[in-house]
Order: structure tokens, then C-alpha cells, then sequence
């Protein structure tokens, strides 16, 4: 059962989330410091997915009527990626993936490559241009994250979308559900699906 304490925490994140455009982890520890607790340690913090649904509650309450079509820009900058990318399986995550952005939000998909220099090399063959940096993979290695920024015409200026560089092998494990038996990622075909959906 989750704590009074819990609780808030979650629903503070979720606001973090949505008005600021953090991620689920930031979001929880900020959350954590706005409510007095200067320090996470013994504090026990919500999961990602107690979070989402406190997200989702927000999203209802302050942002239905501007949130459908700002998840619609963001899917179709996806769309975008993952057709120029085709060739590294890419696959989409995140908020953008689970319905849950807003404008704020961040495009985050990831490239499953034989070669982790290849997606790097495919960027300067389509003159784009982007930043490297790094972020914990799967085996809790540090992998490259290339960073573009993306006009969208629908929003009216620039989303960022997170490329996360991975390798081939990784793909297996992808494809396993959360702890809800819901996908935590989908490639192209799975996207496109998600965007018929009323």
C-alpha cells in the first residue's frame, strides 16, 4: 500500500512532469525536496508507473484540451526519425510512446545497431545537426545519446528528440512489458497503429 507521503510525492512529480517537461526520475527527487525531505535516502519514492497514472490524471484535469494534439505533433516527429532512420530498428519510448507528452516533453527513441558509430555517421550523411551525449544502457554501461532538434511545424518550434544508441543485441530484451504487461516501446508499424487509435 502506498504511503500518505508516497503519494504526494507521485502527484508533485507528475506536476513537475507535465508543467515542466522533467523526466520520471528528476521529477521524484525534486518532488521529494519540495515536500521537505532534503535527502531520498529512506524516503521511499513512488514507481515510474504510480507516477504515470498521477500524470495522467493531470493531463485530464489542467491539459485535455491542448495535450491530444501536442502528443499528435510529437508522434508525427517520430514518425519522422524513425522513417530517416529506418535502418537501425528504431523504436520509440518514453511519454510520446505512452501517450502521456505534452510540448514540453522530449521524443526519445532508440537505435538497435550493428555499429554504435553508424547512427552517428548517418546523421552527417542527412546534414543534421546534433549533440553526443551519454546515459546509463541496459547492461549499465554508459551508451551515446544524440540529441537533435526538430522543427515541428504543428507546435510552432523546435522538439527535441533523444536518439539512444544501442546495440543490435539489445533488441531481445526490448520488448519486454512493464510491470502492468503494457509495451514500453514500439517500433514504426506499432507507432502508426497507436496514431489510428481515437
Amino acid at each position: 500500500m502506498t504511503s500518505t507521503l508516497c503519494a504526494e510525492i507521485a502527484a508533485m512529480a507528475a506536476k513537475l512532469v507535465v508543467d515542466e517537461g522533467m523526466e520520471y526520475g528528476p521529477a521524484k527527487k525534486r518532488a521529494a525536496k519540495l515536500l521537505g525531505k532534503h535527502s531520498t535516502r529512506g524516503v521511499e519514492l513512488p514507481s515510474n508507473e504510480e507516477v504515470e497514472d498521477e500524470v495522467r490524471t493531470y493531463i485530464d484535469l489542467f491539459c485535455a484540451d491542448t495535450q491530444p494534439a501536442e502528443l499528435q505533433a510529437l508522434r508525427e516527429a517520430a514518425v519522422m526519425w524513425m522513417q530517416r532512420l529506418a535502418e537501425f530498428r528504431p523504436h520509440l519510448t518514453g511519454a510520446v510512446w505512452r501517450g502521456t507528452a505534452t510540448r514540453l516533453s522530449a521524443v526519445h527513441i532508440q537505435l538497435y545497431c550493428d555499429d554504435s558509430k553508424s547512427a552517428e555517421l548517418a546523421l552527417i550523411d542527412k546534414g543534421a545537426d546534433y549533440d553526443v551525449g551519454s546515459a546509463p544502457g541496459p547492461r549499465g554501461e554508459l551508451v551515446d545519446v544524440l540529441t537533435v532538434a526538430s522543427p515541428s511545424q504543428a507546435l510552432g518550434e523546435l522538439v527535441t528528440v533523444h536518439l539512444t544508441v544501442l546495440d543490435h543485441d539489445d533488441l531481445r530484451g526490448a520488448l519486454k512489458p512493464d510491470a502492468r504487461g503494457r509495451p514500453l516501446r514500439g517500433d514504426l508499424a506499432a507507432l502508426r497503429q497507436l496514431m489510428q487509435q481515437p
